[in-house]
């Protein structure tokens, strides 16, 4: 201890804990940024964990990209337009699509039939494995979409009471355009709905897809539109997803300015950043902890200025220059603050690693459903740990701590000597 210099050795000494007002706050103090960094540790690497989840089941089920007309028309020569987007080397799949939405009514035979809007998605099943999990997906029955064969989700079926076999009644829009032009008209044409049958259900455990998608083969989504040997557009999957711009003007620059390309970035815009400033939302919020904490920190140190100012003055009469003085309160906010973000770090990493344990122990003690899958799409409770996060959680808040301790740890450089010592 004797080695220590002696700023670092009288800042330890003013900090054991002694039966005072200033011990009190300063363990306060402690606990304050403890508790601020472990919360903090917590709740972003659980939003980082949502974020990732989401990311990993929307892009799972949708591609990377999407190439359409710029005017809206369908693509008629599709497969010399597939030849020219794999000649790029970060392409890994390519696969034909045809969207639109149709009214499906269901064929119960003891039961009044159902009828729901969902989107219909015409694929290419030799190729839709390449840009999407969805032959993965398949959870009963098989990915056979021939001979009006249709996939549907767990949550539509369940909805519905399908089950895998039973026919569906799929009325497209131009069924229900004629329908519509044929209102009022004597001896009207009515069409007839293609009947499908259900091959497969599908579960990508994701609720909005689960409830509202149903796929059938490029040639029947043709066969609804009234299109010939055409599709709407071409979905593509890269070898990495953080390069789409890189390669969108890549692919713009070879496919001509009559195509569009679509990077996920836009296409799901709206929810990936709402999840992004709702988790800087909640880490600007939870920071205000740690200012709590760093408050105490300043009272403290202030109170304890003014009781030491005697031996303040005596050090300073003793030679002590007012950048030793100064150092010896910057030093211990250092040590408070380095304390706390220390156990704090500890702890979250702690409540991370149990984080499902606890929350099954909160679900089975307060007999509900904290985290709901049916709203926030997981079983279980995420989390991802991105040492960029937890350096930056920590790091603030040392900084946090020892900016607290400017104001007193100046208030004790500043004090002359003489009145030092004449202070009561």
């Amino acid at each position: 201890m004797t080695r220590l210099p002696f700023e670092l050795l009288l800042a330890l000494r003013y900090l054991r804990p002694k039966r005072t007002f200033v011990s009190f706050i300063t363990l306060i103090s402690i606990v304050g940024v403890t508790l601020g960094v472990a919360v903090l540790i917590v709740v972003i690497a659980v939003m980082s964990g949502f974020d990732k989840e989401w990311h990993d089941r929307i892009l799972g089920f949708n591609a990377h990209m999407r190439i359409e007309k710029v005017d809206g028309s369908p693509i008629s020569d599709y497969s010399v337009v597939i030849a020219k987007i794999r000649e790029n080397t970060h392409v890994i799949g390519v696969s034909p699509y045809i969207e639109d939405q149709a009214l499906v009514e269901t064929q119960p035979r003891f039961e009044e039939p159902q009828a729901v809007a969902p989107l219909v998605r015409g694929i290419d099943p030799e190729t839709e494995g390449e840009i999407s999990n969805l032959p993965q997906s398949i959870v009963s029955g098989a990915m056979d979409l021939s001979d009006e064969g249709v996939l549907v989700g767990v949550g539509f079926a369940g909805r519905l009471g399908i089950q895998v076999g039973d026919r569906l009644a799929v009325y497209s829009r131009r069924e229900l355009r004629v329908l519509r032009e044929a209102r009022g008209k004597e001896n009207p044409e009515i069409p007839i709905p293609d009947d499908y049958i259900v091959r497969g259900i599908f579960n990508v455990d994701f609720a909005e897809y689960n409830h509202m998608w149903l796929f059938t083969s490029i040639e029947s989504a043709q066969v609804m539109n009234d299109w010939d040997d055409e599709v709407q557009g071409l979905a593509v999957k890269l070898d990495d997803l953080h390069i789409t711009f890189e390669v969108k003007a890549e692919l713009q620059e070879k496919l001509g300015e009559e195509f569009v390309l679509t990077p996920w970035q836009i296409q799901h815009n709206e929810i990936f950043n709402a999840l992004q400033t709702e988790k800087n939302m909640i880490r600007y919020l939870l920071f205000f902890i740690v200012l709590v904490a760093a408050f105490g920190i300043t009272s403290s140190l202030i109170t304890f200025v003014v009781q030491k100012t005697r031996e303040i003055g005596a050090l300073r009469s003793m030679g002590a220059s007012s950048i030793q003085v100064l150092s010896i309160f910057l030093i211990q906010c250092v040590i408070v603050g380095a304390f706390g973000v220390s156990i704090g770090f500890g702890m979250g990493m702690l409540a991370l690693r149990y984080r499902n344990e606890f929350l099954t122990f909160l679900n089975n003690t307060l007999n509900t459903q904290l985290l709901p899958p049916s709203i926030y799409q997981v079983s279980e409770l995420p989390a991802l740990i991105l040492p960029s996060d937890v350096i930056s959680i920590c790091g603030f808040s040392l900084l946090i701590c020892l900016i607290s301790g400017i104001i007193p740890a100046l208030i004790a450089a500043r004090l002359k000597p003489v009145e030092a010592l004449r202070h009561d």
